[in-house]
């Protein structure tokens, strides 16, 4: 099987303080990747450093054998937070378009309305394209925002906290389709209850990265259940 992402004693600091500590992976091809861990843990830190955003202190990372800033336009990446201005006049067309837009294109063509047009039928978001970003519910900007990820047609496709404050509704959406992409996908998500549908393996990361390739079935306790609750499944699982 094709590596997508191969990390070799990768560790990283800022300042004086480590964050990350001899991380070795390797993702594959078309691979779906759950990572949690706790706030502070360098879970951010390790997706800026895929991504090519920073570099490692020690060690390096490979994408398809090269080095991440290499092949950035292979990679499509939702972060956290986007600093995009909702009370902009963009329409969701618009902000999906520009998507397809860089250094060496700066024009719209055909293709990119084609591509535009498959990614907002695959997120049934058709009828929402005319509408104004401002006027979109977060779960629907949500989803533009992924489709303005997808657009690229990226190989790899980065998700930093894709449900957080969007309803139940959405989230289960969104997640339907990232089980369907045949794409390497990477997704960052406290939303435990939804994420481990479909996910091949589980990267817990605190400083260090422990790898779980057996995902046990967690039963939520009313309704919902904590990382550290699946943690806790997963280590036992682990130690049976």
């Amino acid at each position: 099987m094709q590596s997508a992402i191969k990390i070799t004693d990768l560790s990283f600091r800022y300042d004086k303080e480590w964050v990350l500590e001899n991380i070795n992976a390797t993702i594959f091809d078309q691979e779906y990747i759950a990572i949690i861990g706790p706030n502070g843990g360098g879970k951010s830190t390790l997706l800026k450093l895929i991504l090519g955003l920073l570099k490692p202190t020690k060690g390096k990372i490979e994408i398809y054998g090269k080095e991440p800033e290499k092949l950035s336009q292979l990679i499509g990446y939702l972060p956290q937070r986007i600093d995009l201005n909702a009370d902009l006049p963009l329409t969701a067309k618009e902000v999906i378009l520009h998507g397809r837009l860089g250094p060496k294109k700066l024009r719209f063509d055909k293709s990119d309305i084609e591509a535009m047009e498959k990614v907002a039928n695959k997120l049934a978001i058709d009828q929402l394209l005319d509408q104004k970003l401002g006027a979109l519910s977060g779960g629907q900007r949500q989803r533009v925002l992924l489709a303005r990820a997808l657009v690229t047609e990226p190989k790899i496709l980065i998700l930093d906290e894709p449900t957080a404050a969007i309803d139940l509704q959405a989230q289960k959406r969104i997640y339907e389709l990232l089980k369907t992409l045949p794409i390497t996908r990477i997704v960052v998500s406290h939303d435990i209850n939804i994420i481990l549908e479909g996910v091949t393996r589980v990267f817990y990361v605190n400083r260090r990265l422990y790898i779980h390739d057996n995902i046990p079935k967690v039963t939520p306790k009313e309704g919902h259940f904590c990382e550290m609750e699946l943690f806790e499944e997963l280590q036992r699982s682990c130690d049976a």
